[in-house]
């Protein structure tokens, strides 16, 4: 049940068009993904796929509210589920309307109603591009089947939450239509942070996104009153502070991760580990990442971790 059926399809790569909004709007919690053939199906229920949804293409018309009862079952593992349906199956167009009363009657479920279209010439060419056959047209040509099947789905159409018109998207673009829709519909889980602080003499973090090099800034280590310390000591952050480059550093390191943070928040990235490095990991990756967690506490849809692999090594 969980096998996608639909083979890629290709979007052509030119600027967006905004969705037309039809309908009352769902819970984002268990998405129905309908349209076209060669609307971008596939590459939309992908994008859900990789938001955390547990996704199935293809899916009879007839098992669809069984879905949605498992999916509600407590300590169920389907919090969010997406599906595509179409004319691929042959229940579809006269089975889909009753379902989809059914699952707007469901206790809690509150569903979502996708649709899926592009125009004409868009369709015709996907089809070209891709050598397949139209579900509607194996044996006439393409164009008379995309024009039967706009035509019988105008009713499901019509109830749909969102329409969102693939003709203008690339891959990428359809994908990121689909991050807000998921932002609007469900509460996001944060992303996770985690302040890494270490030193390049036991090795560099194999989990790190991004790794920076405090080796350059003064060592406390060579300060005999300050060696036994760590960069969470008021000695050590003193010392550091001292010195215009810390300064700087902490400036314009703020700066950046200010930008980069939110960019991976709407990305969708579950886990980010920036990694600190000076030599031992003890003072100033420590001081480094303790300074950073207070100036990034405010950001949103964050949850900041502090994690000091090297603190407790020998000095």
């Amino acid at each position: 049940m969980g096998g996608r059926m639909a083979r890629r399809q290709r979007p052509a790569r030119t600027p967006s068009r905004a969705p037309r909004k039809a309908g009352k709007g769902g819970g984002g919690r268990f998405v129905v993904v309908t349209g076209l053939s060669g609307s971008g199906k596939s590459q939309a229920i992908r994008a859900l796929e990789d938001l955390g949804y547990f996704c199935v293409d293809n899916l009879p018309t007839t098992l669809i509210p069984t879905l949605a009862e498992l999916s509600q079952r407590q300590g169920t593992e389907l919090p969010r589920v997406a599906i595509v349906v179409d004319v691929r199956e042959g229940g579809f167009l006269s089975g889909f309307p009753t379902v989809w009363k059914r699952l707007r009657r469901m206790p809690g479920l509150n569903p979502s109603l996708i649709f899926l279209e592009a125009s004409h010439e868009a369709l015709v060419r996907r089809f070209s591009e891709t050598r397949r056959p139209h579900p509607l047209a194996h044996d006439r040509p393409v164009s008379e089947g995309i024009r039967e099947e706009r035509e019988r789905l105008k009713g499901i159409r019509a109830t749909a939450d969102e329409i969102v018109d693939t003709t203008d998207l690339t891959v990428h673009e359809l994908r990121d239509r689909f991050m807000s829709f998921a932002r609007e519909r469900s509460r996001r889980k944060p992303l996770i942070v985690t302040l890494l602080s270490f030193g390049f003499k036991h090795g560099v973090p194999v989990d790190a996104d991004l790794v920076l090099d405090a080796r350059f800034l003064p060592n406390p280590h060579f300060v005999p009153a300050l060696k036994p310390l760590t960069g969470r000591d008021s000695a050590v952050v003193r010392y550091m502070r001292r010195h215009e480059a810390t300064r700087l550093f902490v400036e314009k390191l703020t700066d950046m991760l200010r930008f980069l943070v939110p960019q991976y928040v709407n990305e969708g990235k579950a886990y980010l580990t920036i990694a600190i490095g000076c030599t031992g990991g003890r003072h100033r990756s420590v001081m480094l990442a303790e300074t950073l967690r207070s100036a990034l506490a405010d950001l949103e849809g964050v949850r900041l971790k502090v994690r000091h692999r090297d603190i407790g090594q020998p000095h």
